[in-house]
C-alpha cells in the first residue's frame, strides 16, 4: 500500500509541478526516484540508471530522426514564407468574414503537412488577429481556434499524419501512419465539425452581446518559461519568437502558392507511396540479423516512411527556396536545435514510465488499467493512454509511458482476441489527444503566450475544442469499432 501512494503521490508532483514551471528534464528523473525510494528496499541508483537513463536512451534512438526532421521542415516552411503564403491564399478563399474558418483550416493544412504547432501559431496568430478584428470576433476565440486546427484531427486522427503521435504506435503494432483510415476519417470530422460548431456558437453569442475584439491588438510574447510543462514551449524551434518579429518588420520575398504547398504535399504523397511502392520492394531479410536489432520490417516500415516523407520535403524547400531565405546555415541548425529538448522532455516521461513499470506497486495499477474495459484491450488502452497524457500533460509522453509499459501486452490481447492492429494503433493516437490538453499542458501555455491572454480568458474554449470533442470522437469509434471492426 505504502508503495502504491508514492507511485501515486509522484504521479500528482509530477502533474502539479510541472504546472509550475519546473523542467521535465529534472522533473521526472527525482519524481521517478522518489517513487522508488517509496518502495522501501529496490536501489535508486541502479534504477535510475539502468531502468531509467536505459529506456530514455531507447526512445531518442528510436524516435530522434523524426524530432530533428519535423523540426528542421517546420522551420524551413516558416523561414521560406511557405507557412504565410498558405495562410493568406486560405483566408483569401474561404473570405475574412469567416475568421474562425479560415484559421482552423490553414491551422490544419500545415499541421498535416508535418509543420510544427508552435512554428503554426506564430506564422498564423497575427493573419487570426487582423482577421478577427476586421470581423469583430472576439480575440479571446484564437488560441481555440488555432487549437482546433494545430492540437486535434490534423495531430491524432487523420491517416497519413507525420505527427510523432501518429508515428510512436507504428513499431509497438507493426502499423503504419495510416492505420484505420476510415475510423481516422470519422474521428477527424467530429473533431473539426464539434469544434467549429462550439466556436461558432461562441462568437454568435459575443455578437449578440454586443462584445468585438475588446480591445487594440494583444501583446505577443515570447513565452519565458520554457519548459513549465512536459511538453511546452520547450517544442519551439530556437528563434521562432524572433523569426516571427522580424516577419512583422521587414518583408521577405515569398514564394508562390504552388510552391508553397508543394512540400506539404510532398510530406504526405512520399509517405504513402513509400509505404505502398517501395516497401513491399525492398529486400529487408538483414532485419533479423542481431546487429540490425533482430526486428521486422513491419516494425520500422512505419518511421522509415515518415523519415524519407520528411527528408524529400526538407530537400525540395531548400532547392527552390534557398534565394528567399535570408541564412539557410542559420534555419537549419535552429531547427537542429529546436529539436533537442523536445524530444529529451518526452524521453525523460518514457523512463520516468519505464522506473514506474518496474516496481512491484505497479502490478496493482496494470491490473487496473488491463481491466477497465472488462476484458476489450481496445477500450483499455484507450483509458490508459488518456489517463496518463492527462497527468504528463503530454499526447507522446503519455501515449510512451502507456505503450512501453503495456504496448506488448495490448498486442498480445489484441492477436488473442482477432482484433486488427491497426485499431490499436489509431485508439492510441486518439486517445493520447484527449486529456492531454488539459490546462498544465505546455502547448496550452505556449499558445495562450503567443496570443497575449490568459486561461481564464480563453482555456475555455481551448478545453472544450482539444479535450472534450477528441474524447467524444474517441468514444464514437471505440463504439463503431465494437459493432463493424476496423476500417
Amino acid at each position: 500500500m505504502v508503495g502504491l501512494a508514492g507511485v501515486i503521490l509522484s504521479l500528482l508532483l509530477l502533474m502539479y509541478l510541472a504546472y509550475r514551471g519546473i523542467n521535465v528534464l529534472v522533473l521526472a528523473p527525482l519524481m521517478a526516484l522518489l517513487a522508488v525510494l517509496a518502495q522501501g528496499d529496490l536501489p535508486v541508483l541502479g534504477t535510475y540508471t539502468q531502468v531509467f537513463m536505459a529506456a530514455l536512451g531507447r526512445y531518442v534512438i528510436q524516435f530522434f530522426p523524426l524530432f530533428l526532421l519535423g523540426a528542421i521542415f517546420g522551420k524551413l516552411m516558416d523561414d521560406s514564407g511557405s507557412a504565410r503564403v498558405i495562410s493568406r491564399w486560405i483566408v483569401g478563399r474561404v473570405g475574412a468574414e469567416r475568421a474562425i474558418l479560415a484559421v482552423v483550416l490553414a491551422c490544419g493544412v500545415l499541421t498535416y503537412g508535418g509543420v510544427s504547432l508552435f512554428v503554426v501559431a506564430f506564422a498564423v496568430f497575427p493573419i487570426a488577429a487582423a482577421l478577427f478584428r476586421d470581423s469583430g470576433t472576439p480575440k479571446r476565440l484564437i488560441p481555440g481556434a488555432i487549437a482546433l486546427g494545430s492540437f486535434t484531427f490534423t495531430m491524432t486522427a487523420l491517416p497519413g499524419t507525420p505527427a510523432i503521435q501518429n508515428a510512436i504506435p507504428a513499431p509497438f503494432f507493426g502499423t503504419d501512419a495510416f492505420a484505420a483510415p476510415g475510423l481516422g476519417l470519422v474521428a477527424g470530422a467530429i473533431m473539426f465539425a464539434g469544434g467549429m460548431a462550439w466556436l461558432s456558437w461562441r462568437a454568435r453569442a459575443a455578437r449578440q452581446a454586443g462584445e468585438g475584439y475588446a480591445g487594440p491588438l494583444g501583446a505577443r510574447p515570447v513565452p519565458g518559461g520554457y519548459g513549465q510543462s512536459t511538453v511546452g514551449a520547450a517544442q519551439l524551434p530556437a528563434g521562432a519568437g524572433q523569426a516571427a518579429d522580424a516577419a512583422a518588420e521587414e518583408p521577405r520575398p515569398t514564394p508562390s502558392v504552388a510552391l508553397a504547398f508543394a512540400p506539404v504535399l510532398l510530406v504526405i504523397l512520399v509517405n504513402y507511396g513509400f509505404l505502398t511502392f517501395a516497401v513491399p520492394g525492398l529486400d529487408t531479410a538483414y532485419l533479423a540479423e542481431p546487429r540490425y536489432g533482430a526486428t521486422s520490417i513491419d516494425a520500422v516500415r512505419g518511421i522509415w516512411s515518415i523519415i524519407v516523407a520528411l527528408l524529400v520535403a526538407i530537400l525540395f524547400i531548400l532547392a527552390t527556396s534557398w534565394r528567399a531565405m535570408a541564412d539557410v546555415r542559420a534555419s537549419v541548425n535552429q531547427g537542429t536545435m529546436g529539436s533537442l529538448l523536445p524530444i529529451f522532455n518526452t524521453a525523460s516521461e518514457v523512463g520516468y514510465g519505464a522506473v514506474i513499470a518496474s516496481l512491484p506497486a505497479f502490478f496493482a495499477i496494470r491490473e487496473a488499467v488491463l481491466s477497465a474495459g472488462g476484458g476489450d484491450p481496445v477500450i483499455s488502452l484507450a483509458v490508459a493512454v488518456n489517463v496518463l497524457a492527462g497527468i504528463t500533460g503530454s499526447a507522446s509522453g503519455g501515449m510512451s509511458i502507456a505503450l512501453q509499459a503495456l504496448g506488448e501486452t495490448y498486442a498480445q490481447l489484441a492477436a488473442a482476441a482477432g482484433i486488427s492492429p491497426e485499431i490499436l494503433h489509431r485508439v492510441s493516437a486518439l486517445a493520447s489527444g484527449g486529456f492531454d490538453s488539459l490546462p498544465h499542458n505546455g502547448a496550452v501555455i505556449t499558445l495562450l503566450a503567443i496570443c497575449g491572454l490568459t486561461h481564464r480568458e480563453s482555456y475555455v474554449d481551448i478545453g472544450v475544442v482539444s479535450v472534450l470533442v477528441p474524447v467524444s470522437a474517441l468514444v464514437t469509434v471505440l463504439l463503431l469499432h465494437a459493432v463493424v471492426g476496423s476500417f
